[in-house]
C-alpha cells in the first residue's frame, strides 16, 4: 500500500499503457500531447471490492462513449478495456482499490483541430480507503459551501461525457469551500437550482421521500443510477425534478453519492446545519455496501 501523501508518479506497481504493461514510474507521456493543451481527455473511477470492479461493463461502456462525444474514438472496445482493467488490477494484486482508466489525444499535431492525433488509453489501478475525510470528524456528515462557480449550460459543453476539461469547474469550487472551512461545494445550474457538489451527485430526503436533481448539465452518475434503482427496490420513492436552494431548509436528510464518495452523508450546507446521518440515508450506506461486494454472475 502507498504511503499516506505519497506523490502519484512516484509509487511503486504498474500501469497499463497503449497495449503495454509499465511499471508505475515509467508510464509517461509528453508534454506536447494535444490532450494536456487542449483538454481532449476522458476517463473513469471505479472501484474493486474483493477482487471484483464494481460495474465495469457501465464504466468500460462510458469511458468509449466519452471518447465519442469528443469526437475522440477510442483504439479499443469496451470488451477489452474490461479485459485490460483486470489484467492491471491482478498485476498490482489489489483486491480492494480504485480504477483510473484514462483516454488523451496524443501530440502528433497542434492547434485546435485534432483530427491528427493519436488517441492513447492508460489504466492505473491503486488503494484508495476513503474519498471524504469530514474536517468535524469520521463520524460527522459533510458540510457544504454553495459556491460562486455554477454547471455550464449542456449546450457549451457535453456534459454526459466524464471529460477531464470539465473538472476543471469542480476543482475551482472545490479550492474555494476548503479556504472557507467547508468539505466541499454545492453547485448550483446556470438557473440557480441545486446541481450537485463539486464531483459528487446529491440526494435530499424529506418525509421519506427521496428527491434528486435531474442531470440535465452535470455527469449523471453511475452511482447515482444504481442509487435509484436500489432504494425504489427497498420500497423508496425517488424523484428526479428541480431543487431551489431555499427547499434544503425543509429537508431532513442530504446525502452525495459517486464511485469514489460512495455514499456519503451531509450535515451542514451553509447556514443549514445539524442535519442529522438519517435513517434512510443509513440504509441505504448499508445496503449499498451489500451490493458492491455480491460477486458478479458468471456468464453463461
Amino acid at each position: 500500500m502507498a504511503a499516506p501523501g505519497l506523490p502519484f508518479d512516484d509509487r511503486d506497481g504498474w500501469i497499463w499503457m497503449d497495449g503495454k504493461m509499465w511499471s508505475w514510474r515509467e508510464a509517461k507521456i509528453h508534454v506536447m500531447s494535444h490532450g494536456l493543451h487542449y483538454g481532449g481527455s476522458v476517463f473513469e473511477g471505479e472501484r474493486i471490492y474483493d477482487g471484483h470492479i464494481f460495474k465495469l461493463k457501465e464504466h468500460s461502456d462510458r469511458l468509449v462513449g466519452s471518447g465519442q462525444l469528443l469526437d475522440m474514438p477510442l483504439p479499443y472496445t469496451s470488451e477489452q478495456i474490461m479485459d485490460f482493467s483486470r489484467e492491471v488490477m491482478e498485476a498490482n494484486k489489489i483486491d480492494n482499490g480504485y480504477v483510473r482508466p484514462l483516454a488523451w489525444r496524443g501530440p502528433e499535431a497542434m492547434g485546435i483541430a485534432a483530427q491528427a492525433c493519436k488517441t492513447h488509453v492508460a489504466i492505473a489501478v491503486w488503494e484508495w480507503p476513503k474519498y471524504f475525510f469530514p474536517k468535524s470528524g469520521d463520524n460527522a456528515g459533510l458540510a457544504l459551501k454553495t459556491s460562486k462557480w455554477r454547471r455550464c449550460d449542456p449546450r457549451t459543453m457535453p456534459v454526459q461525457a466524464k471529460c477531464a476539461g470539465i473538472y476543471g469547474i469542480g476543482t475551482l469550487a472545490k479550492h474555494e469551500a476548503d479556504r472557507a472551512g467547508f468539505d466541499d461545494a454545492l453547485m448550483l445550474d446556470i438557473h440557480g437550482r441545486v446541481a450537485e457538489a463539486s464531483g459528487a451527485n446529491l440526494f435530499v430526503v424529506k418525509d421519506g421521500m427521496i428527491k434528486t436533481p435531474v442531470p440535465e448539465c452535470f455527469l449523471n452518475g453511475i452511482t447515482r443510477q444504481t442509487v435509484i434503482k436500489l432504494a425504489r427496490d427497498l420500497g423508496y420513492t425517488v424523484e428526479e425534478g428541480h431543487i431551489m436552494p431555499d427547499d434544503l431548509n425543509g429537508v431532513q436528510e442530504i446525502f452525495l453519492t459517486g464511485t469514489a464518495a460512495e455514499i456519503a452523508p451531509v450535515s451542514k450546507v451553509d447556514n443549514i446545519v445539524n442535519l442529522p446521518i438519517g435513517p434512510v440515508t443509513e440504509r441505504l450506506k448499508s445496503a449499498y455496501g451489500d451490493l458492491v461486494r455480491q460477486k458478479p454472475a458468471k456468464a453463461a
